[in-house]
């Protein structure tokens, strides 16, 4: 099945025209086997005093732990994947995809992927970035994830303008998969490097998180 347009993309790319920090990330990792555990140690210097308590993580699927348009775990990565399986365990590890648990999957894809990785996929119809309210839903409503805000949930992924930017709208931390499984040398993703470069030189950064789902 073809994959549909973006709309969500396409519409909150206007808010980082108005906050272009938006979509900056709080830690940064070359590739997903160099995630630290904990999390907090991929944390730009200027985050690591801050206070975080990170009881979830989100993953992204293509060219963050797996080749894109594959449903497993690229092999040099299995050990990292296994760490967090073992630190995030049940529910508190969600993958979060733009192509499986959508309505551009049938299911199978899906199924195929959760069978392959033992993690639970995210059903949503809503693509990133704007499925944010989806997550902390799966969250709150698991009872073994501990999750009561947002500011308890990380988000890894390589794209800026969906998993970055999703997170920061959410109120979550972030790490970026800069360079991912396959070295992308399409023209976005070198618009998005190129960006994020230009935006952290002039001092731009996210916030801390906090969020409007706190109380």
């Amino acid at each position: 099945m073809p994959s549909s347009i973006n709309t969500s993309a396409i519409y909150n790319v206007f808010k980082v025209i108005r906050d272009p920090a938006l979509c900056l990330p709080h830690g940064i990792v070359s590739s997903f086997d160099q995630l630290p555990l904990p999390i907090s140690r991929a944390f730009l210097p200027r985050y690591t005093n801050s206070k975080c308590d990170i009881k979830a993580v989100v993953l992204d699927k293509d060219n963050c732990f797996a080749i894109p348009k594959t449903d497993e775990v690229y092999a040099p990565y299995q050990e990292t994947f296994e760490a967090l399986r073992k630190a995030y365990p049940g529910s508190r590890l969600l993958i979060v995809s733009n192509s499986a648990g959508t309505n551009d999957d049938s299911g199978d894809q899906a199924r195929r992927l959760e069978q392959n990785t033992g993690v639970k996929v995210l059903e949503h119809s809503t693509k990133k970035p704007g499925c944010g309210p989806d997550i902390m839903n799966h969250f709150f409503n698991a009872a073994d994830s501990g999750v009561t805000k947002p500011s308890q949930v990380a988000i890894i992924g390589d794209r800026l303008f969906t998993d970055m930017l999703m997170a920061n709208m959410m109120g979550s931390w972030s790490v970026w998969v800069r360079d991912g499984v396959v070295k992308d040398e399409g023209l976005f993703a070198r618009i998005e490097k190129r960006l994020a470069f230009q935006l952290t030189r002039r001092g731009f950064e996210p916030q801390v998180p906090s969020s409007q789902f706190e109380g």
